[in-house]
C-alpha cells in the first residue's frame, strides 16, 4: 500500500480543481503542500480553497500560523507524518496537494534532524536579522557557510536567515548538518502525479489569476494584514503579491505597477517550479506520471485514477505505521 497520493505542479497548472475531483472519487483527505498556505489570513493571495470546498473534502496544513512565524520543511515533514497516520487509520487517502518540491522531497529524501536551538536566542537573532539588508546577509552566510551560500543567497532572506540561524546558535554550519546528521525519519513512498502546463498557456493564466485576485479582495486583504503589523519582512509576507501590493499601498509603485510586478514575479517563480518538477523529483519514487494539464478534466482524472489503482495492486514491502516522530 503506498504512503500517499500527490499531485503537484507549478502554481496556475490546475492542481486544487484536479485535487478535489480525484479526493471526491477516493475518499481522500488533502495536506496542503504550499509553504504559504499554513498562514491565516492570507487566502486570496495564496489561492486558498473555500469554506464551501472543505466542507465537503477534509483539509489539513491550512492556518496554521500567524504570518510573523517560520514554517520549515522539517516541521512540514513532521506534521505530514501524523497527519498521513491518522488518515490511514481512518481508512482514507492522503492526497497531498501542492506546488512547493521542497516540502515534497523532505518527505521522500528525509532532511536531518534539527539540533536543539534555545527559543530566547533565536529569537533575538531573527530580530537582528529583520533588520539587515540582503547584501548583509549574503555577506555573513558566504563567511559562515561558503558551501551552502549560492543555494541560500538564491532563496532570499528567509532561506540567507534559515542558514545564519543554525550556523551562529549551533557553532556548525547548515550544510554540514545536512550532510552528516542522520535523516529525520524514514522516507515515505507514493504516486506523485505532475500537471505539466506549457509555458506560454501557463503565462495566459497567471495573468487571468492576478486580475481575479485582485477582484477578489488581494488588495484589502494586504492592507488588513499591514495593519496588523505584519510587515513586508514577515516570512509570509515574502510571498508574491504580497510584497508587490504592500509596496503600492506604500506609494512606491502605482496600481498597474504592483500588478505587473506581480505577474512577472509570478511567472518567474513558476518556470522555477517546472524545471524543480522536470529535473529534481527524487528518483527511487515509486511511481511518477506527468498528466497534461490542458487536457479535459475528466480525461487528467481517469489518468491518475488508474495510475493510483496500478500502485495500489502493486507488490510492496511499504508499511504506513510510521513511528511517532519527536
Amino acid at each position: 500500500m503506498a504512503d500517499f497520493l500527490a499531485i503537484v505542479g507549478p502554481t496556475a497548472s490546475g492542481k486544487t480543481g484536479l485535487s478535489l475531483e480525484v479526493a471526491w472519487r477516493l475518499d481522500a483527505e488533502i495536506i496542503s503542500m504550499d509553504s504559504r498556505q499554513v498562514y491565516r489570513g492570507m487566502d486570496v493571495g495564496t489561492a486558498k480553497v473555500d469554506a464551501a470546498a472543505r466542507a465537503t473534502v477534509p483539509h489539513h496544513g491550512l492556518d496554521l500560523l500567524d504570518p510573523n512565524e517560520r514554517y520549515s520543511a522539517g516541521r512540514f515533514a513532521r506534521d505530514v507524518r501524523r497527519w498521513i497516520r491518522e488518515i490511514h487509520q481512518r481508512g482514507h487517502v492522503p492526497l497531498l496537494v501542492g506546488g512547493t518540491g521542497f516540502f515534497l522531497r523532505a518527505l521522500v529524501e528525509p532532511i536531518f534532524t534539527e539540533p536543539p536551538l534555545d527559543a530566547g536566542r533565536r529569537e533575538s537573532l531573527r530580530r537582528w536579522m529583520r533588520k539587515q539588508g540582503r547584501d548583509r546577509l549574503a555577506t555573513w552566510v558566504r563567511r559562515l557557510d561558503p558551501e551552502r551560500a549560492d543555494l541560500a543567497v538564491a532563496g532570499g532572506p528567509q532561506r540567507m536567515s534559515r542558514t545564519l540561524e543554525v550556523a551562529l546558535l549551533t557553532g556548525r554550519p547548515l550544510s554540514r548538518w545536512h550532510r552528516e546528521a542522520p535523516p529525520d525519519g524514514e522516507p515515505l513512498r507514493g504516486l506523485v502525479v505532475v500537471l505539466e502546463v506549457p509555458a506560454e498557456e501557463l503565462d495566459r493564466r497567471i495573468s487571468d489569476r492576478t486580475r481575479r485576485m485582485l477582484a477578489e479582495g488581494l488588495l484589502e486583504e494586504v492592507r488588513g494584514l499591514l495593519d496588523r503589523g505584519y510587515g513586508t519582512g514577515a516570512p509570509g509576507m515574502s510571498g508574491t503579491g504580497y510584497r508587490e501590493l504592500a509596496r503600492h499601498l506604500a506609494g512606491e509603485l502605482t496600481l498597474e505597477e504592483a500588478l505587473e510586478l506581480m505577474e512577472r514575479s509570478t511567472r518567474r517563480y513558476a518556470r522555477r517550479q517546472r524545471t524543480w518538477f522536470r529535473n529534481q523529483l527524487p528518483e527511487d519514487a515509486d511511481c511518477v506520471v506527468r498528466v497534461d494539464g490542458t487536457a479535459p478534466r475528466q480525461q487528467q482524472l481517469a489518468l491518475v485514477l488508474d495510475a493510483w489503482r496500478k500502485l495500489e495492486r502493486r507488490p510492496t514491502t511499504m508499511t504506513t505505521g510510521r513511528e511517532e516522530e519527536e
